[in-house]
């Protein structure tokens, strides 16, 4: 829908200071690439913001992210309010934690989109569902689930190894492999790699 001048400049002020991240002459781009990309979405949501095709095809072409099963984590995080549509702040409020956050807010970041039942905890089923949709399997292996499987443990212990003297996280390891905030934290503080664990969910360097 068309907005007034003023309205626009309220808008401006008010994502400026909410995404923290971008500069004013940033935030009325992103404003300018959301009317685009409202231009090509579905009528449905009545020019309030954009599907998750839209999005995709968005963050696939200008980000290279190109998993699936990520992208689908990664607007669903974007939508906060679960409406199916991505509104204009939680694009520019999104884009400011994708493109230009903290170790803490990426950290946040990350573990919500693995997190995919969101109960606080990544298990190792989900961890699953994340990497065999990240690996590329050989045609030729018999069973390429064992190797997935495999990848899991590597990484649980990668993730553990930082706090073994820790015992009930231990005892987390050995009998339900789930990983809490507090864990994931922990070992991506020591390892910065150990962000995107479970699935390439941030864009490319380029």
């Amino acid at each position: 829908a068309a907005m007034s001048r003023k309205g626009r400049k309220l808008l401006v002020d008010s994502l400026t200071r909410s995404a923290k991240h971008f500069t004013k002459s940033e935030v009325e781009c992103l404003i300018k690439l959301f009317d685009t990309l409202v231009a090509k979405a579905s009528s449905q949501f009545a020019g309030a913001g954009f599907d998750r095709t839209v999005f995709r095809d968005t963050l696939y072409n200008a980000f290279g992210m190109t998993d699936d099963v990520v992208l689908d984590r990664v607007f669903n995080t974007f939508d906060r309010d679960n409406t199916g549509c991505i509104t204009v702040e939680e694009w520019v409020e999104g884009l400011a934690v994708l493109l230009r956050g903290t170790l803490e807010e990426k950290m946040k970041y990350c573990f919500a989109i693995y997190d995919l039942n969101g109960d606080g905890y990544i298990s190792k089923e989900e961890m699953f569902q994340m990497l065999k949709h990240s690996l590329l399997i050989q045609p030729a292996d018999e069973e390429p689930d064992e190797g997935v499987k495999d990848l899991v443990e590597i990484a649980l212990k990668k993730m553990a190894s930082t706090y073994l003297f820790v015992p009930f996280l231990l005892q987390d390891y050995d009998h339900d492999g789930k990983l809490s905030f507090t864990d994931f934290e922990k070992a991506v503080r020591d390892e910065n790699l150990l962000l995107e664990a479970f699935g390439p969910c941030l864009p490319d360097i380029k």
